[in-house]
């Protein structure tokens, strides 16, 4: 389902550091047309931690968050930690370099602050699912578990250097096979997937129309396995065993050996732009 997403009230415009020292003239032009349109409260906060309370004291005005993939993830996580059926609407006008703005493409979110913009006072909210993790982490369009390359784990073991742990991999060469680790894959329970098989990488996305999250495991040399369900959970064994996620195309978090996702329905909306 989606409603009209006029602007009852008002909005709060959360203008994220990040953009403002990036691309001063995109959040000029979406103040200019969110004012424009309706009655526009703009913050601009310089710290996580004002951005946090001036969310908090938003009122009944609708947030709209001018900033990157992060800062809506940020916003999205603070408004589900709110007391409440938390399924406040947000609007998403995506400033920031391309690679930063990944999830706000999947999202369907237009990326021209001026299309972002008209969006966000003129068109429709529609619900979407959330899954949070068991440390309180949400994810907006999923997840994915890959096994690093042999000389990215290595430079992840050694701790060397925090700016060789962040540099890509190098590619590997045409017809090398990606390389595996052992995971056991559980869906609301059962398990999809064990260690005694050797995994490539592993997807877990909430459904755009609702309904259980998808799990897609890929194997080498091998059809991949599906599973629907409510909790996700990825789990190793050993004692050196662990593995990384990317949630919403953000860089990998610290290594872990367990995490669950559990699924909640409509616990977000979302602005976009009218059919």
């Amino acid at each position: 389902m989606s409603h009209a997403g006029a602007p009852v009230g008002g909005l709060l415009v959360l203008v994220d550091p990040v953009a403002r020292r990036l691309d001063g003239e995109s959040v000029r032009i979406a103040k200019d047309v969110l004012s424009a349109g309706a009655a526009a409260k703009i913050c601009l906060p310089d710290s996580q931690e004002e951005f946090a309370r001036a969310l908090a004291r938003r009122g009944h005005r609708r947030p709209v968050v001018v900033g990157d993939d992060r800062a809506l993830v940020r916003a999205v996580g603070l408004l589900h930690g709110e007391p409440g059926p938390g399924d406040a609407a947000v609007s998403l006008v995506p400033v920031g370099p391309v690679g930063s703005l990944a999830l706000a493409r999947s999202l369907g979110v237009p990326l021209s602050a001026v299309f972002a913009a008209r969006a966000a006072l003129d068109g429709v909210t529609r619900p979407r699912d959330l899954l949070v993790d068991d440390c309180g982490g949400v994810v907006l369009g999923g997840l994915r578990i890959t096994a690093p390359s042999a000389p990215a784990a290595r430079r992840a073991g050694g701790y060397r250097s925090l700016l060789r742990t962040l540099l890509p991999a190098p590619a590997a060469a045409p017809g090398a096979a990606r390389p595996v680790q052992r995971l056991r894959v559980e869906v609301d329970g059962v398990v999809l997937v064990d260690e005694d098989r050797p995994v490539e990488d592993v997807a877990v996305r909430p459904r755009e129309d609702g309904g259980p999250a998808r799990v897609v495991v890929r194997f080498r040399g091998g059809a991949p396995l599906t599973g629907h369900g409510d909790t996700v959970t990825v789990s190793v064994t050993g004692p050196a065993a662990a593995f990384h996620y990317r949630a919403d195309h953000d860089r990998p978090g610290a290594p872990t050996r367990r995490r669950t996702w559990t699924r909640h329905p409509s616990a977000w909306s979302l602005t976009l732009p009218r059919p």
